[in-house]
């Protein structure tokens, strides 16, 4: 599935042009939907170095995206072509009703509860730390 996410409100708190506080859960989240294979693609209002910004943020805590306001890495930005993303599901704290939390998308697109989210992110912190201090 393509999921095209906004940043400022929904991956961190809305601050624009700063950099808000990563919203709870919201890189694990993307995380582990991209583990799953689904492609995590950006789509915020920011850009230059704005966007730079939100992208180094993300990247710093392990999540690179798919594509960066636009459909597919290579794509090049054209007049004639609109910004809109072609995605399956778009997750921004300005739809209809307001952002929804990220244990509730989890649940939306896995089925699964936000307990099993919590497991996965703390096996996945174990390994990390037995693969650092293996002998």
């Amino acid at each position: 599935m393509k999921i095209a996410v906004d940043f400022d409100g929904t991956i961190v708190e809305n601050a624009y042009p700063q950099i808000g506080e990563e919203k709870m859960f919201a890189i694990e989240t993307l995380k582990q939907l991209q583990k799953r294979g689904h492609q995590i693609i950006l789509w915020t209002y920011r850009t230059g170095k704005e966007l730079d910004a939100a992208v180094n943020f993300c990247k710093q805590r392990g999540l690179e995206f798919y594509a960066v306001n636009n459909n597919f890495p290579e794509e090049k930005p054209q007049d004639n072509l609109p910004r809109k993303i072609n995605a399956d599901v778009y997750i921004d704290d300005r739809n209809l009703g307001g952002f929804i939390e990220w244990g509730k998308v989890w649940q939306i697109l896995t089925n699964e509860s936000m307990e099993q989210l919590e497991e996965n992110y703390k096996k996945s912190k174990k390994k990390f730390w037995s693969k650092l201090f293996r002998k």
